[in-house]
């Protein structure tokens, strides 16, 4: 997860136009916040110095944190590793039960999946990554990362162009040029010119088709979620494995079908 912290305000510095003032915010609330942020699926188990290293705060900061997040339930510590515990989950349960997106969302993949038999989820951006609000299967697996909650690279997964294209043009350009891009699979694209090239026909035609990027084996095609007012709020794709649909198909058979759930969810969002 990624939960970037606040840098103080120098004395004579002001916050960004629409930025809340420092003296409004929360310090320990945000650190706490961080420090549950910076367990992962890479990093499950993680010492007191690896939290302060991650979250910016110091050893005897973490260390209270982390002792505080363990009274309150949200951590364990085992032989000087802490770990999440399940009670995290509830932070994601209350958004996924009154999140009004999800909410709407989630009726309309039931209907996507049984008409096309294939996998679909919805996704929003989040930093360097999509996080999955909602997704269904067709009954067969096509990846472990179609659940919610689950959170994948933008930069190589359908939804994550969708949603990269979206973005103003100088905040797409920044953000490619801060970021390096480690090959997933043979066919990653990761060179950083190609894909502000992909982004920008991505925009134009008005939806990402990814070829086993993220995953051997995994083809996925994405539209944006646009609110009535033409807000990108989200993206919603259909995955399939390659050896039932090949990249045509999934143009010419499912993104009617993603074009006609993307029209029904604009009405209501």
């Amino acid at each position: 997860m990624n939960l970037r912290m606040l840098a103080p305000l120098a004395p004579d510095e002001s916050p960004a136009p629409g930025a809340p003032q420092r003296r409004d915010l929360v310090s320990g609330l945000e650190k706490g916040l961080s420090v549950i942020c910076a367990f992962d699926q890479d990093r499950p188990l993680l010492s007191v110095t690896e939290v302060a290293e991650r979250c910016g705060l110091t050893r005897a900061a973490a260390r209270r944190y982390l002792i505080t997040l363990e009274h309150l339930g949200y951590v364990r510590n085992e032989r000087g590793r802490w770990s999440l515990s399940a009670k995290v989950l509830r932070l994601a349960q209350s958004y996924m039960h009154s999140g009004r997106l999800p909410r709407v969302v989630q009726p309309e993949l039931h209907r996507l999946v049984s008409a096309l038999k294939e996998a679909s989820s919805a996704g929003v951006l989040d930093g360097d990554d999509v996080i999955c609000i909602a997704a269904l299967t067709a009954g067969h697996l096509v990846s472990s990362t179609l659940q919610p909650g689950t959170r994948v690279p933008a930069w190589c997964t359908a939804n994550g162009r969708v949603l990269l294209a979206a973005l103003p043009g100088a905040q797409s350009d920044a953000w490619l040029a801060s970021r390096s891009f480690e090959p997933r699979t043979p066919h990653t694209l990761t060179d950083g010119q190609r894909l502000r090239a992909e982004l920008a026909r991505v925009r134009a035609q008005g939806y990402a088709l990814v070829d086993q990027e993220l995953e051997i084996g995994l083809r996925t095609i994405s539209v944006p979620l646009e609110s009535s007012d033409g807000q990108v709020l989200a993206a919603i794709n259909v995955s399939a494995h390659a050896a039932r649909r090949s990249a045509e198909q999934l143009i010419d058979e499912c993104l009617p079908a993603l074009r006609q759930t993307q029209a029904t969810l604009r009405r209501q969002l």
